[in-house]
């Protein structure tokens, strides 16, 4: 009997499509919902998670030791994203939960709120709708471990988690002059966050447990329990240190929580390079696919292929090159398209480089579903005249082609980057192996998906 047939890939069309509407990372997120739920009618479960498509909604905690900025943080995110902000002061005074005045009773009693209760009354505020659809900023929870598992055990696993550190002696100066606005719930500093509206000023009152006794013991209880959180959240969790300007936490915050992180979905590298001559992109395309394994195609190298092998596209670009007019587009198009569908290029990926030259020829690939991921790297130029005489040193260059390519180039670019307005800039004026490093790190950090133009 045969063997069966090894499968072949799927098309790059389909590919794009899935990478484009981000099939992979939906299907990651139902599946993950259907083991933490566990739902008896799974089909209705998932149709139902679709149907609330908050796939994209904040789901962030904001951790930290007494007096690092927590609440700062997480009301100025719950502001900028619209998301709902969970505490310990909303879920015991500002919410009707079935669970509130179990809560509160512990609380006037001067009990310490047991760790299940703490999380069964998170798991109930979170199933409610406006936080389903808007996400929610949790803040100072998990303070322990145990909370912690309670919490994933309960389906409530956060995207982002948040750290803020500052030194002790930081945190018990700053905790003197903290004082709260009863009415926004917000929190200033008389030193470093005072407000300058009179009425705000007149109705500030000091937070309770402010003696700097009672900050150490809460000090030292968040260093003996935040090892065990860290363990549970190493992965999502980044840690910024909250003595430093306001602005400063804020920008550091949001640029995390903004970012995804890696997906573990499939994914074949479509990488293309753009640049002037004597840029140095055939340099780095090599460096890219000798490191990463990814086929490495110069466009007019790939013409001179068809023309030496004779195949019946090369006999027609063969009077093109031996004339020195330029291929038209449509024979590049089809030469390209063949070398690109191939099986190592769908397969392992391709960086390409020479093509396009202009926005017709952009549109061109991507009719033809030849489309760069969102990994868009452009050549910014080195100053026009080094790159002139590093190019007149090559003795196949004459002075009259560059000045023509460079001019071309120029004419051209502009509209060539607003039609790939994902693009990456790296400065190729540097030494080489610092430029391989910048592109680098352009590939391989995950990156929002950008949506195609339309033809």
């Amino acid at each position: 009997m045969d063997a069966p047939a090894r499968p072949w890939p799927p098309p790059p069309p389909v590919g794009a499509y899935a990478e484009e509407r981000e099939l992979f990372r939906l299907l990651q997120n139902m599946l993950e919902e259907l083991l933490i739920h566990k739902p008896d009618d799974p089909i209705q479960y998932m149709i139902n998670h679709l149907k609330q498509n908050n796939d994209d909604a904040p789901r962030i905690c904001v951790l930290g030791p007494p007096a690092s900025g927590k609440t700062t943080v997480a009301m100025w995110l719950c502001k900028h994203f619209d998301a709902i902000r969970i505490s310990q002061e909303t879920l015991l005074f500002k919410e009707i939960l079935t669970l509130t005045k179990e809560a509160k009773a512990c609380k006037e009693r001067k009990q310490k709120i047991p760790n299940a209760l703490w999380a069964n009354l998170i798991q109930e505020r979170l199933s409610n709708v406006d936080c389903i659809k808007q996400g929610w900023i949790l803040e100072g929870f998990p303070e322990n471990q145990e909370q912690a598992w309670m919490l994933q055990s309960s389906g409530i696993i956060p995207r982002h988690v948040v750290v803020l550190y500052a030194p002790d002696t930081v945190l018990i100066e700053r905790n003197s002059g903290k004082r709260l606005d009863p009415f926004t719930e917000e929190v200033y500093h008389t030193t470093f966050n005072w407000p300058s509206d009179l009425l705000v000023q007149q109705r500030l009152v000091e937070p309770e447990d402010l003696s700097e006794q009672e900050i150490s013991k809460k000090l030292l209880e968040y260093h003996r329990n935040f090892p065990g959180v860290f363990q549970i959240y190493q992965k999502i969790l980044k840690s910024i240190n909250a003595d430093q300007p306001s602005v400063d936490v804020l920008s550091q915050v949001l640029t995390y929580v903004q970012t995804r992180h890696r997906s573990a979905a499939p994914f074949t590298p479509r990488i293309l390079f753009c640049g002037p001559p004597g840029s140095g992109k055939s340099l780095q395309a090599a460096l890219i696919a000798q490191k990463y394994g990814v086929v490495n195609i110069c466009c007019g190298q790939l013409l001179k292929e068809a023309v030496a092998d004779k195949t019946k596209l090369g006999e027609l670009v063969k009077p093109y090159i031996d004339s020195g007019y330029p291929v038209p587009d449509n024979l590049v198009m089809k030469i390209l398209a063949e070398r690109l569908n191939a099986l190592d290029c769908v397969t392992n990926g391709w960086v390409l480089y020479g093509f396009p030259r202009d926005v017709e020829q952009g549109e061109q690939l991507q009719k033809s579903h030849i489309i760069p991921n969102r990994y868009h790297t452009t050549f910014r130029p080195a100053p026009t005249p080094e790159i002139q005489v590093r190019l007149r040193q090559h003795p196949r260059d004459k002075e009259e082609n560059i000045e023509k390519q460079l001019e071309t180039y120029y004419r051209n670019v502009k509209e060539l980057e607003d039609f790939y307005e994902g693009a990456f800039y790296v400065n190729a004026d540097q030494d080489p192996h610092v430029v391989f490093e910048c592109i680098e790190s352009c590939i391989i950090k995950p990156l929002p998906c950008k949506k195609l133009k339309s033809l």
